[in-house]
């Protein structure tokens, strides 16, 4: 028989087979597969048994969260599609991270639907050997009398033939790393379904259609983590559901990592919070009935060596990139690794085209999945210094940060960054004085943002890197010390402030003077930190005596004058003692409009601080119009959500409902409590002075009466915020 009658296949290693000859070509053109005449005739005469298939496990385990996914694969699979692609309308490719549970899905399908097809086969799809191979063992399956007369080419050449001639199966092609070595099985095959899953998200646009597989969402990651690690009968408590659900949160809702993470707590009887704890040396432990090759470290350590067979310098890359926060790392922190922007796309391109990273929408930024981050920030083993990927992750968060450039540095965009590269500070790697830098250039950020309360750990980060290469007393450790006094302030987190202030105040007049500026910065701090704690017995003489100072030092008017003086009417204010704060008050405020100007934050502070005054007095009328000029002022100033905004606004709010005007009030009320727990934190002293405000306006409304309660007061000042010191 002539080889021009027959199918051609194309490609190495590729088999192709007549549906009426006896003849089959290896796609390198060596090699012709004759069939025996008497094989043909069995191909075509042989029928599937009911239920004939191959799959490689059960669907009876633990499967949550995927309905829609198997109705979209069932109804991709079915659909008849437009005339051009009927030939591949039966052919879908499932694409996704490894662990995300491809495969998973593609078995599931299989079992659920077995009944609507006459045969069922299960095909390792890595390479062409694979292929060949698994379509031999289908032909063993259905004619085992094959087995002694024919070689694995002409079985796989056999199943071809059987394939053409019976319609109605499903062909699961599973981890295809080659897309275009389906094209000439699914060519040959138009009779039927294919299905394929890969790690790779490319190369498939002349193959298949595909479809990604995304993530669980945290409601379904929570369920399978409890189901597997308490079992199905038991139901845990809200404690234990909390924590499995920050769990479920810190493997990246990947099916994988919370299977074998569930596995991992119910054989060892481990508490979630201790497998959270131990995150990143627990991951490739392969707990009972879960294959040792099957953890997710194993697998990504299989994708990441395909990675670096397509672009070495990609896994360098991706591990500079398991330090930073996992999503939106700008594509232009790379620069200094690639100079060149080809490069960099092409390393970007591998690490997308193994789902290893994603691109934002609008192609400048990536995101890496979370675990990965964990999986790879372990790489080196215990005491491995530094870690992989650390140092220049480090040199590339710092060469962003530089502040001596034409442009400021993008701080909002690097800050989560510059968060992440501290918390996964490893514990024999401390950072290093030029982080440390860093760290502190952020801090003062948010500092002159008024969000100091965000800092602590990066000024604790700061003190100690300072103390470390500096000692114990030297003016920069002093001044790291007065900043994470004016953090922890910030945080309210006074217990914490006082006992900082007070030997930092003790040492700095030791070492550095009675009047020098740190000396009176700090015990100025410390008196704010004393009246804010309602003791104003201790807070009036610092004040007095760092005023009397700073008049010396600094002359009448300058700032940091009055700063204390306002501090000081503070305190008499608190201490009742009005007639003393108000006539301090509206002097600050007259000679800060003169030497600062009228909409200086610090004019705007005193001008709200006199109108509190004001009220406090019982003078509504002349304390309203100052809360309302002062609200606007500030909001064009410093924003809508600086917290100086937030206290005015409250204070407004504050003033209205005092009047018996709830109408406005309320609004205010609400509005200023959405943005404190957003800017503030849900937790925070003034968060929960506004909310309890707003619920006592709130019920004020509903039943008005003479005995209703009053929100919080007197309302809270602004401008008692601690100096920070410098850098």
């Amino acid at each position: 028989m002539a080889e021009e009658g027959g199918a051609r296949a194309q490609g190495p290693r590729a088999i192709a087979a007549g549906g009426d000859i006896g003849v089959a070509v290896t796609g390198d053109g060596a090699r012709l597969v004759v069939v025996p005449a008497e094989a043909v005739r069995w191909a075509r005469e042989t029928g599937a048994p009911a239920g004939a298939g191959n799959l490689p496990g059960s669907a009876s385990g633990v499967f949550v969260g995927r309905e829609r996914e198997l109705d979209k694969v069932r109804r991709l699979l079915t659909g008849s599609g437009e005339a051009a692609v009927t030939q591949l309308s039966g052919t879908r490719a499932i694409h996704g991270l490894g662990g995300i549970g491809k495969s998973t899905l593609a078995l599931h399908y299989a079992h659920r639907h077995r009944q609507d097809y006459t045969l069922v086969w299960w095909i390792t799809a890595s390479d062409v050997e694979q292929i060949v191979s698994g379509l031999a063992d289908l032909a063993l399956h259905l004619c085992p009398h094959l087995a002694a007369a024919t070689d694995p080419a002409e079985r796989a050449a056999w199943a071809l033939l059987w394939l053409q001639w019976h319609p109605g199966w499903l062909l699961v092609f599973d981890n295809v790393e080659d897309p275009a070595q389906l094209r000439h099985y699914l060519g040959a095959l138009p009779d039927g379904h294919h299905l394929a899953t890969s790690r790779v998200g490319t190369g498939w646009h002349s193959v298949a259609p595909t479809m990604a597989l995304g993530l669980l969402d945290a409601d379904a990651a929570e369920t399978l983590l409890c189901t597997l690690a308490f079992g199905p009968g038991r139901l845990p408590d809200a404690a234990q559901r909390r924590e499995a659900r920050a769990l479920a949160a810190e493997l990246g809702h990947l099916p994988l990592a919370l299977e074998q993470a569930g596995a991992y707590l119910h054989e060892t009887g481990t508490a979630v919070s201790d497998y959270r704890a131990l995150l990143g040396h627990v991951i490739d432990r392969a707990p009972g009935g879960v294959d040792p090759e099957r953890t997710v470290a194993r697998i990504w350590k299989h994708t990441l060596t395909a990675v670096e067979r397509r672009d070495p310098r990609a896994v360098g890359l991706l591990t500079a990139m398991a330090w930073l926060a996992p999503d939106d790392i700008p594509r232009s922190l790379f620069a200094p690794l690639f100079p060149d922007p080809l490069a960099l796309g092409e390393a970007l391109g591998a690490l997308h085209a193994y789902n290893m990273v994603a691109f934002g929408a609008d192609r400048r930024s990536v995101a890496v999945h979370r675990l990965v981050q964990t999986v790879l920030r372990h790489r080196g083993g215990p005491g491995t210094d530094p870690p992989p990927g650390r140092a220049s992750a480090e040199l590339l968060v710092r060469l962003a940060a530089a502040e001596d450039g034409p442009e400021p540095p993008p701080w909002e965009q690097l800050l989560p960054h510059i968060t992440a590269l501290l918390e996964s500070t490893p514990a024999h790697h401390p950072s290093s004085p030029a982080l440390a830098d860093v760290y502190d250039a952020a801090s003062q950020y948010l500092y002159r943002q008024g969000r100091d309360a965000h800092s602590v750990a990066l000024r604790t980060a700061v003190l100690a890197e300072r103390e470390r290469a500096l000692g114990d007393t030297h003016p920069a450790t002093l001044n790291g010390r007065i900043n994470l006094g004016v953090a922890y302030w910030a945080a309210g987190r006074l217990d914490l402030a006082v006992p900082l202030f007070e030997s930092t105040l003790a040492q700095c007049e030791q070492v550095l003077g009675d009047t020098h500026p740190d000396t009176l910065n700090n015990r100025n701090n410390l008196g704010v930190a004393y009246r804010t704690a309602g003791r104003p017995e201790l807070a009036i003489p610092l004040f007095e005596t760092s005023l009397a100072q700073r008049v010396h030092v600094l002359g009448d008017t300058h700032p940091d004058t009055l700063t204390t003086r306002n501090n000081l009417a503070r305190a008499y204010e608190s201490a009742g003692e009005r007639d003393r704060a108000i006539p301090l008050f509206e002097a600050t405020l007259e000679q800060r409009v003169r030497v600062l100007g009228d909409t200086h934050v610090n004019t705007l502070s005193s001008r709200n601080n006199l109108a509190c005054a004001y009220q406090a007095a019982g003078d509504l009328d002349r304390a309203i119009p100052l809360f309302e000029a002062t609200l606007a002022q500030s909001e064009q100033a410093v924003g809508h959500t600086h917290p100086n905004t937030l206290t005015s606004r409250n204070n407004l709010a504050h003033a209205y409902h005092v009047a018996g005007d709830l109408d406005r009030a309320i609004p205010l009320y609400e509005t200023t409590l959405a943005q404190a727990e957003r800017v503030l934190g849900d937790a925070h002293p003034s968060t929960v002075i506004w909310r309890n405000n707003l619920a006592v306006a709130r019920r004020a409304r509903r039943r008005p009466h003479p005995g209703e309660p009053q929100p919080d007061g007197p309302p809270p000042r602004v401008d008692e915020a601690p100096a920070s010191g410098a850098g």
